[in-house]
């Protein structure tokens, strides 16, 4: 809620200073306005839901401030936006943000209707409903009052939504004259006005150039197919237009399929009876060609994932006509059990193509990391790319290789097996010189030594066996500039083992001074104590030296001093009076 306050204001602080444009007319920047608020509220991701969210709010708070409200909680009383009323540009930027809350609607119902069919009948209406808008938005900008660009801009954004409505319904001769009339209008914007709104006009531009050459397609134009795979390639075209493309493609590949019946690999013919693998074995050349032609590495990384979704499908289409195949091995087994049957072996093939093409593409990205880890860092507050990364694609890459060995039908190819042993052991020196960059940023020269030379080990061997196999080494990364590398950072590691040794020494001189003295005792004074930060740091002497402390108080009996006892005389004087014929008495017992 509080970015959408922000973006208010950002907005209306733009409206006012269109208020006192040129010409003095009302003014409204709508491709601006639409784009920054896609961008800021969901349409970066691609949830429409929540950009539609962010409309349904926006348009409450424009009611409020402008004091046009439908009514109240209990009763709705519809209203319209008269030229009259036009004293504000906010009252174009209601109309504005019902035709964007439309269309978010209607983009939002596109993806569901994927899974949901019947959600497309109302995906229609809310086009329809966001291009009545638009025209709406058109006739108040024809007002005196608002200024010629924002004339020119509710144009083309009638136009835009009328060609989208039209698309939907494949209307396709109306839809490119209102995408091409929004072209043209976009473009004339372009070249009128500064270059930071011509970026914005020049991106809607090639927005629209793919919808419009497949409208020329279907009306008849076979030339545009062309250009249809060249905008593919550049990663023109999103959302709609983008799951019409391959579908186009598929369908152009569809009829080119009836006339495949095999294919050939590692000297064996194998036929392909399935229809999903005869559409994807005619594509894989156009998309092989397609990525070496690409140079933006996110189109790249793009291509090489629609790449390996379409092989993951047909892999397992083939796995379920071997079940199938199974089955029936099982009820006549008489057949010959030993010879890798002709369906498995395409299963092989398609595997193999899936693997390769996955180390290609981790390959890929691991150039592109590799470029930028040898570049200074920008901002240092940006965590750029580590060696660790680079040993992590390395490490999916053999992992590849490692099952592309083990694929069935090829266990007696000694020359295949020659083959991915060969690239294991150049990945495997790649891999471990990534190793060793990662024990020099930590300054463990010793084992990053060690490392580099099992890297030239590495690459000695690869040398040696590549004699006989010089065919393998082409798609494989240069092993001798490795090599020259390799030397290259064993001086400079040797030199910086040796400054980074000195420099130990004076600051162990200076301030690592040993003394067990904890720290809790030596809390004013500074010094480098690596044990702190080690497992048993020496933080309060324990156990803790004995104390002297108070003994346990005497009590002495002092009041028996000022006691005064009861007299003892009579009891004294009866015993006396007996004398001695009464102690005899007693000494005999008699008086008993």
């Amino acid at each position: 809620m509080a970015a959408d306050k922000q973006n208010d204001a950002k907005v209306s602080s733009l409206d006012e200073n269109k208020k006192k444009s040129s010409d003095g007319g009302l003014g409204l920047e709508i491709l601006q306005i639409i784009k920054e608020s896609q961008q800021q509220h969901g349409l970066r991701h691609g949830d429409y839901q929540r950009y539609r969210g962010y409309c349904s709010r926006r348009l409450r708070r424009l009611r409020k401030t402008l004091g046009f409200r439908m009514g109240n909680r209990h009763k709705f009383i519809g209203k319209k936006i008269t030229v009259e009323m036009l004293s504000d540009s906010r009252y174009l930027l209601l109309v504005l943000m019902e035709a964007e809350r439309a269309w978010s609607y209607a983009m939002q119902l596109k993806q569901e209707a994927n899974t949901e069919p019947r959600k497309r009948f109302h995906l229609l209406s809310r086009l329809r409903k966001a291009a009545k808008h638009s025209e709406k938005l058109e006739k108040l900008c024809e007002s005196p009052r608002v200024d010629a660009k924002t004339k020119l801009e509710a144009q083309a954004y009638t136009a835009y939504l009328t060609g989208m409505v039209e698309f939907e319904l494949q209307e396709w001769k109306l839809a490119m004259e209102a995408f091409n009339k929004c072209k043209t209008i976009y473009e004339k914007l372009a070249s009128a006005f500064t270059e930071e709104l011509a970026v914005l006009y020049r991106q809607r531009v090639d927005e629209i150039s793919p919808n419009i050459r497949y409208c020329a397609y279907n009306i008849g134009d076979q030339n545009a197919i062309n250009d249809l795979m060249q905008m593919r390639l550049t990663g023109a075209g999103g959302g709609m237009m983008a799951e019409k493309l391959e579908a186009l493609i598929t369908q152009a590949r569809t009829k080119q399929a009836a006339t495949m019946s095999e294919v050939e690999w590692r000297g064996r013919s194998v036929p392909v009876k399935i229809d999903k693998a005869r559409i994807f074995l005619l594509g894989l050349e156009d998309n092989e060609a397609a990525i070496a032609q690409t140079a933006n590495e996110e189109t790249k990384e793009h291509l090489y994932e629609t790449l390996l979704a379409e092989c993951r499908d047909t892999i397992q289409a083939v796995r379920e006509e071997l079940k199938s195949e199974a089955k029936q091995r099982e009820r006549s087994p008489e057949g010959d059990s030993g010879k890798v049957s002709n369906l498995q072996f395409l299963h092989s093939y398609l595997t193999y193509i899936k693997l390769c093409t996955l180390v290609k593409r981790n390959e890929s990205m691991a150039h592109t990391l590799q470029a930028k880890l040898k570049e200074p860092e920008a901002d240092e507050d940006k965590r750029g790319p580590r060696p660790q990364d680079l040993i992590r694609l390395y490490d999916i890459i053999l992992q590849s290789l490692a099952e592309l060995s083990t694929l069935q039908g090829l266990e007696d190819d000694h020359t295949f097996q020659k083959e991915v042993s060969l690239k294991t052991l150049v990945y495997k020196a790649y891999r471990c010189f990534f190793i060793a960059q990662s024990y020099v940023l930590v300054k463990k020269w010793s084992e990053a030594l060690v490392l580099y030379e099992r890297v030239l080990k590495y690459a000695t061997e690869v040398q040696s066996k590549a004699k006989n196999l010089n065919n393998s080494l082409k798609d494989l990364p240069d092993v001798q500039e490795l090599i020259a590398e390799v030397n290259a950072e064993k001086y400079s590691l040797q030199a910086a083992a040796i400054l980074d040794t000195d420099e130990t020494a004076d600051v162990s001189s200076q301030q690592q001074v040993k003394d067990n003295t904890p720290l809790c005792n030596r809390l004013e004074t500074f010094r480098l104590d690596p044990t702190l930060v080690g497992k048993q740091p020496n933080l309060v002497q324990f156990p803790p030296d004995f104390q002297p402390i108070p003994c346990k108080p005497l009590f002495f009996d002092l009041a028996l001093n000022h006691v005064a006892f009861p007299p003892l005389d009579e009891k004294v004087e009866q015993k006396g009076k007996g004398g001695l014929t009464g102690y005899i008495k007693g000494i005999f017992g008699f008086g008993s």
